[in-house]
Order: C-alpha cells, then structure tokens, then sequence
C-alpha cells in the first residue's frame, strides 16, 4: 500500500524503503562519531562490563562501530594455515579438506576455549569450511562469542551471486547447514580489487547495480533478525568507501587488509571514512600471511620465542590506528592466543628498539611475500 506500481520483494521490502533507510542513518553519522569506545585491560575508569561476552579484566574491548558490539581488541580470524603443526597430518591439514578429522575438531574446539578464557569474543569465518568449523567449535556456547561469517565462495566474488536474491539463497543455506538461528555479523565478501580503465582511472570491484544487490541482501538478512549486524569484506578501498558512504545502514562493519607495515595516509586517508561513517574495522593478515615470521610456528621451532615477540609487536602495532576495532589473526594453538593476549597488555606505543626490530622484519617479509600476497603491498598506505 502506498507504493503504487513499487515491486515488494518477498520479504517485504521495498526498493525506496530501502534507499529511505540509509539516507535517514547517514543524517544521524557526524563527522565527529569515534567508531571505537575503548574499555582498556584492568577497567581504569570502572565501566560497566556486564554486557560484554567473556568479559575478561586483562583483556581490552574495543564498540565494533555502529553495532554497538564490544569485542575484543584482538579476535580470531577463521583461517587455521599451519595447523599441521599441531594435529599432524598434510601441511594446513584441514585447509580445504576434512575438517572432520578428530584432531582437528579438539584443536579448534581448543583454539576456541582458551580465547574465551583469555576475554577474546569473536571469531570470524570467511568460507563455507570456517563457517561449519566454527559452528561446530562454538556448540553448547554460542552466547559466550560473537560468530561473524561470510560463505565467500557463494557470494559476490562469484558471478552467479550479485543479486540480492542468489546472495540470500547463500546466506539461508548457511544457516540451515549449522543449524544456527543467527549470525553475529554477515559480511558479503566482494571482489578483492578494483581494475583499472585504460584511460588510468579506477574501476571499482562492483558497479552501482551490483553495490545496491548487496547491500538489499544485507538488510533483507537484518530486517528477519537473523544477521545482528552487517557489512562488506574487499580489498578495494575505494569500493568499499563508496559502499560505506553511499549505505551507511547496511555497511556497519568492513573487513579488509592491514600488516603491520601499513600506514594511514595524512590526507584523504582510507580510514577517513571509516571514522566519518562510525563503522568498525576488522583488519586481515595482520603477520602478511605469517611472511613476518622466521619459523614455521612449530614449539620447537629454533625462532620460536622471536616469532612470538615478532607477532606481539605487530599487534600493538596495528592496534595504535585508532580507527582499528581489532586485527583478526588465524590462530592455531592454545599458546598463540596466549601469546595475542599478553600482546593486549603490554605497552601499546612500541619504542625505538622495538619499532626497529619490527620495521626490519616486515622489510623482509615484504620482500618475501608469495605471488599470491604481492597485493597486500596495496595497503602499505592507506
């Protein structure tokens, strides 16, 4: 009613609600909204924790932008490379195979434990393997963690999913298969990077029909109340600026790329716009695909004790942004949360020796990286 000849989707919603919604949330984002209320290790202030999951006194608890969500300043990233480690096996064992394997359950269900006991309370899943690990690993405790997920392989890196109806199919499935009645956070994982016209100007990964499918879906998925929150996944940062701006309802969080050789550009910096529109950042790769390390994470690896300092220094590193909620390293053992956690307490300003010695190792990792990691060089300055 109301809407003369306007086609209602199946969920009820309409294309100028939709449009209407965002544009009334933009009006309320002021310049000076900081996305990122800080409740530091130890509560100086004395705030009141009671709504935080697994709240933890050593731990810092970082607003996830416009969700309100507090969440750990450091959470788990869904990717468990090097696991074989650990549990034995094929190298990554599990990476794109049996996550069935007894092993491999007990170490994530491990993994999962002792970050719930050291305070950290998201754990982000990025493919349909994550996604079922993690369900899985979370069973009997859904409420002591925040699950946010993206099915990737089925959303709008694929040419089938850039419609807000295919993206839905996705996101039901994903539901149906865990079993699960929500999800925490729903972020569609886009195309990684923009290209490049021949004039030299920038195309970005998704055009303005594709950008608004997604984003429908997104609030299709929050208007049922199954996804709490929503946002987008790339590494094309002007897309994801356009999409922060242009639906500023539907993008509350973005997850993207940031090493601990990234910079924030003085001027029209990337994160500009992520304080501007109040949304939360999760930041991938945060060791550049463990290029920052000298060993193989194995205990008894000779630069066992200098990875461990390497990666703590990193984390402080990248948590000196401001604008950061909180880096999301794949973690795959009990000890590296134990190590990612003593990182949160320690000083957060690196000193001059400190910042050295982590300067010189991500000149080498950068250096080193894989063919497949050269982009993550995209984002030294941003």
């Amino acid at each position: 009613m109301g809407h003369g000849n306007e086609q209602v989707g199946e969920h009820g919603l309409t294309r100028r609600d939709f449009i209407r919604g965002g544009a009334a949330l933009a009006a309320g984002v002021a310049l000076g909204f900081t996305p990122t209320q800080i409740i530091r290790a130890a509560n100086p202030g004395g705030a009141d924790t009671s709504g935080i999951l697994s709240y933890n006194p050593e731990m810092e608890y970082r607003r996830l932008g416009k969700t309100g969500l507090m969440v750990s300043a450091a959470c788990l990233g869904g990717h468990w490379k090097r696991v074989d480690m650990f549990i034995g096996g094929e190298k990554n064992a599990g990476w794109g195979g049996d996550i069935s394997r007894p092993e491999f359950q007990k170490n994530r269900a491990d993994v999962v434990s002792r970050c719930i006991e050291r305070g950290i309370n998201y754990v982000d899943a990025c493919s349909e393997l994550e996604i079922a690990a993690y369900s899985r690993a979370l069973k009997g405790r859904r409420e002591q963690m925040y699950l946010g997920w993206s099915p990737a392989e089925h959303e709008s890196r694929n040419p089938e999913y850039r419609t807000a109806a295919k993206l839905m199919e996705t996101f039901d499935k994903s539901l149906k298969d865990t079993g699960e009645e929500y999800v925490d956070l729903w972020r569609i994982t886009g195309m990684q990077d923009g290209k490049t016209a021949p004039d030299g100007k920038h195309i970005m990964a998704h055009d303005e029909r594709e950008s608004e499918q997604i984003a429908k879906a997104l609030e299709l998925a929050r208007k049922s109340g199954r996804a709490r929150a929503t946002g987008v996944s790339s590494h094309d940062r002007l897309w994801l600026e356009y999409m922060m701006n242009t639906f500023p309802e539907q993008i509350e969080v973005v997850v993207s790329p940031y090493t601990a050789k990234s910079k924030v550009l003085p001027k029209e910096s990337f994160f500009d716009t992520v304080r501007k529109c109040g949304c939360g950042f999760l930041g991938i790769k945060p060791f550049a695909s463990n290029s920052l390390f000298k060993g193989n994470s194995a205990p008894d690896s000779p630069t066992f004790e200098e990875d461990n300092r390497l990666a703590r220094l990193a984390i402080r590193y990248i948590l000196c942004n401001p604008a950061i909620t909180a880096p999301i390293p794949g973690m795959v053992s009990v000890q590296q949360v134990d190590n990612v956690a003593l990182a949160i307490k320690e000083h957060r300003e690196l000193d001059e020796t400190e910042k050295a010695a982590l300067d010189t190792a991500m000149e080498v990792a950068w250096n080193s990286l894989p063919a497949d990691y050269e982009w993550l060089k995209r984002w030294e300055y941003v």
